[in-house]
């Protein structure tokens, strides 16, 4: 299944449980959502619970807002997050610290979910990655989604939270299938928010190298418990983003493995992995040297093992 049906089931599954849940944004009803993620939500639900706005990310996700302190369970849409600055304020001072401001009295059940990061030519207004920006906000979670069990278990969870999730989904993964589990076709399969996935502990019998890969899931919460299980076995770290090298989420791992029994397990300094520290260029022999592939990751991992005192 593709992360786009992934994320498809999940909203109609959620639609059918609770009647409280709606989209709004840009384009979600009759043209199906931008990405066709929300293909078929209108003829199924109606205009009342799937709602096409103006190009206002201002105006619809205050409305937005608004409905889930009245209690209903909005799913606002950005067409990109990158438009989501348009509407900033409603998520950072209204949605994320309501419930702290009101002494935990009032909830703000919303989800802002969207594409995020680069995609291919769209670019240095349109490709960046909000992963950081969101994550530094008390009162927000933040999660990011990679395949389908990913999309639909994190997206499900992220609108029965009673408080603000944002769901940053990946652009280029839309369309990308993956094998999911018979657990995933239930309607009551979740993913809990906070918790990272260990996907590949294998070797790479060519070069003796064994790589632990971690999918953090979630960026807020933090799953702080496997990162540091992890550096317990290999002695080694290395953070691979898309996000910008400054005050991003690799330098918060750097922050973690200095404020953490991390650092003494640890053979090598810590390496990060970012875009480059320039805004996203739109020629696309440029934009493909910006961000980091496959062959960059590898440098990285040799540069940490073959360091000194490794």
């Amino acid at each position: 299944m593709t992360v786009r049906d992934a994320l498809n089931l999940a909203l109609e599954e959620e639609f059918i449980r609770d009647d409280r849940v709606f989209l709004i944004g840009e384009e979600v009803a009759q043209y199906n959502g931008a990405y066709k993620v929300s293909k078929g939500l209108l003829d199924k639900f109606g205009p009342k619970r799937v709602i096409d706005t103006p190009i206002t990310e201002a105006g619809f996700a205050g409305l937005a807002v608004g409905a889930a302190l009245s209690g209903l369970r909005p799913i606002c849409e950005f067409m990109t997050f990158n438009f989501s600055m348009q509407a900033i304020d409603h998520l950072v001072n209204s949605a994320a610290k309501v419930c702290y401001m009101s002494g935990g009295t009032v909830e703000c059940p919303i989800v802002f979910r969207g594409p995020n990061g680069y995609a291919i030519g769209v670019a240095a207004q349109h490709s960046q990655d909000y992963a950081a920006w969101y994550g530094a906000i008390p009162g927000l979670k933040v999660v990011s989604p990679w395949d389908s069990e990913d999309a639909k278990g994190l997206l499900k969870a992220a609108i029965r939270d009673p408080n603000p999730v944002v769901v940053l989904e990946n652009e280029l993964q839309y369309g990308v299938p993956f094998s999911v589990s018979e657990e995933f076709m239930s309607p009551d399969f979740l993913l809990p928010i906070g918790k990272a996935k260990v996907i590949r502990e294998g070797k790479d019998a060519e070069e003796g190298i064994s790589v632990e890969i971690i999918n953090l899931r979630s960026i807020r919460p933090l799953d702080v418990d496997t990162i540091v299980n992890s550096v317990k076995k290999t002695n080694h770290l290395v953070s691979a983003e898309s996000g910008f090298p400054h005050f991003g989420v690799g330098s918060e791992i750097c922050a973690l493995a200095m404020e953490t029994e991390i650092f003494d397990n640890l053979d090598a300094p810590v390496e990060r992995v970012t875009s480059a520290d320039v805004p996203i260029p739109y020629a696309e022999n440029l934009e493909s040297l910006t961000f980091p592939n496959s062959e960059v990751i590898a440098k990285a991992i040799k540069r940490s093992l073959y360091s000194k005192g490794s």
